[in-house]
Parts: C-alpha cells; structure tokens; sequence
C-alpha cells in the first residue's frame, strides 16, 4: 500500500474543513439566547 505524500492530506483536509465551515447551521441573535434560557431552565442540554 502506498502513502500519501503530506501535501495531498493537507489539501484534502483543507477541502474537507471548508466544506463543513460552510455548510454549518448559523443561528440568528434570538435563536442563541433562546437556546441559552432553555438550557438555564433544565429544558434541553446546550453541550
């Protein structure tokens, strides 16, 4: 079995981190501080 060389896992990792930096859930202002009371209350875990 051959190895890659370290340029080709960097670019591919490099690929890959971008795909899932874009394609990341943005939450508005009022959904993040809803997010925050409900995990206060004991409602839902915020991890």
């Amino acid at each position: 079995m051959r190895q890659k060389t370290v340029t080709q896992v960097t670019l591919s990792d490099q690929v890959v981190k971008d795909i899932r930096r874009a394609t990341r859930k943005q939450y508005s202002a009022e959904e993040k501080i809803r997010i925050v009371l409900d995990g206060l209350r004991n409602k839902y875990s915020i991890a």
